[in-house]
């Protein structure tokens, strides 16, 4: 039987502000640096933004846990098209506050070869509608905007002319939502007539966040608490959408115990398999940006990425060991041991093949520390979560590095993937996925 993955805090921050004086407890913020979010992947490019034929509000079609959320969708028409014909629906990533649906649409559509155009202008050449959805609270429930989602089904249903079944899917967390809202509308007995369904780079099996940052996170929280109403790195990752999509997360500084076994994430489970696990009615298409090769990110296990020594301070923080009991993972010393943290039976997952968040670099930037660029970028989303491969969605650290190359087709909960060509950074549009996913629509 595996061993339960879990951290442990071996010095307490309990009380950390009070047992500092003002100066220690400055000069400890200070090198943290600015209380910006590091965790979130949002996303822009360099083509131009669109201006659509026409923006949606959109109502969620019910609440959860007494949220009624709300979104919006910006409707691209196909080249020809004066109506919607032949909708494509692709759903947003994590995120705090609103989706920024012109940033999405830049990101998409910026060209990823030389003299070709961008990813939605060749959709729209090809005769399809882009229908942009966004959430006016990413960070939320993934069960409250799968209800948007929902509404934004049924919208597109009411707007379309003829009878052209529906392509849906989402980025990063939007390909969890509507996974969501589609099995839901079938659960429901509600035709969504979705022939296809995509998810890109999208955590079916949960994402990672270093546990070491996280507590960082928190830590920085409770010496210099954010103001002027601007989130911190801590307010993301307590918000219940980054609970329910990563595989291990931690609620404070100071928490000791098991690292999956947060009961957002249950439940969100519970209602997946409540609903079907996976819509059946779609062809289920998955791209991941990590390589399928099993060969992973140059970040060997334990290698500490910071390092900080000043005066009397020193602050240090690792790369995720690989397993091992009580591995240490970061340490504060102000003269004596302010704070130290270690995992237990947790694998190398920040060099596991898959797309990257560059949260490593972020906070070195913040802290004005130098850093190394091959140890800015850790795995965010491993490849073997974004093809869904079939495995508990708790006991499938074993084949984090897992080659997926000859992969039986029982292996995997979706009908087709692609896998990059390279662990690229977290939703980044590349050739070998665009065009292979082109391909799969061609003759819709």
């Amino acid at each position: 039987m595996a061993q339960e993955p879990r951290i442990d805090v071996e010095t307490r921050a309990q009380g950390i502000r009070s047992s500092l004086s003002d100066e220690q407890g400055e000069q400890i913020a200070d090198a943290f640096g600015w209380q910006g979010v590091w965790f979130s992947a949002e996303q822009d490019g360099d083509a131009d933004t669109r201006r659509p034929e026409t923006t949606w509000e959109l109502v969620a079609d019910r609440p959860h846990q007494g949220v009624t959320a709300k979104g919006r969708a910006a409707v691209h028409l196909a080249e020809g098209h004066r109506t919607l014909t032949r909708p494509l629906i692709l759903a947003d990533g994590f995120g705090h506050g609103p989706s920024d649906l012109d940033a999405l649409w830049r990101h998409f559509n910026t060209p990823y070869q030389d003299g070709k155009p961008g990813f939605l202008d060749r959709l729209r050449s090809m005769g399809i509608d882009v229908v942009l959805l966004g959430f006016n609270q990413r960070h939320t429930y993934l069960q409250a905007n799968a209800a948007v989602a929902v509404s934004c089904v049924q919208r597109v249903l009411a707007e379309r002319t003829g009878e052209a079944p529906l392509v849906v899917g989402g980025v990063s967390m939007g390909g969890m939502v509507t996974r969501y809202a589609l099995a839901r509308m079938e659960a429901d007995g509600l035709d969504h007539q979705t022939d296809k369904y995509f998810s890109y780079d999208t955590p079916h099996l949960g994402a990672w966040i270093p546990l070491v940052l996280q507590q960082l996170a928190y830590l920085h929280e409770a010496l210099q608490p954010p103001e002027g109403g601007e989130p911190g790195q801590a307010e993301l990752i307590r918000s219940p959408a980054a609970q329910q999509l990563l595989w291990g997360w931690v609620d404070s500084a100071d928490f000791s115990g098991p690292v999956t076994a947060n009961p957002l994430r249950q439940e969100f489970l519970d209602d997946l398999r409540r609903v079907g696990w996976f819509p059946m009615r779609p062809y289920k298409l998955g791209l991941a940006n990590g390589l399928g090769t099993g060969i992973g990110l140059d970040l060997g296990p334990g290698t500490p990425v910071f390092d900080l020594q000043s005066a009397d301070l020193q602050l240090t923080a690792r790369v995720q060991p690989d397993g091992g009991a009580l591995q240490n993972v970061g340490t504060i010393k102000l003269g004596p041991p302010v704070w130290a943290s270690a995992t237990s039976h947790v694998a190398a997952w920040d060099g596991a093949p898959g797309g990257t968040l560059d949260s490593w670099g972020r906070i070195a930037d913040a802290m004005g520390l130098p850093i190394h660029e091959r140890l800015r970028n850790s795995c965010f989303v491993p490849t073997v979560s974004a093809i869904a491969l079939t495995r508990d969605p708790y006991q499938w650290q074993p084949d984090l590095y897992k080659d997926l190359r000859d992969l039986p087709k029982d292996e995997t909960l979706l009908d087709a993937f692609c896998c990059d060509t390279a662990n690229r950074e977290h939703s980044a549009v590349s050739k070998p996925l665009i065009e292979w996913f082109l391909e799969q629509l061609a003759g819709w």
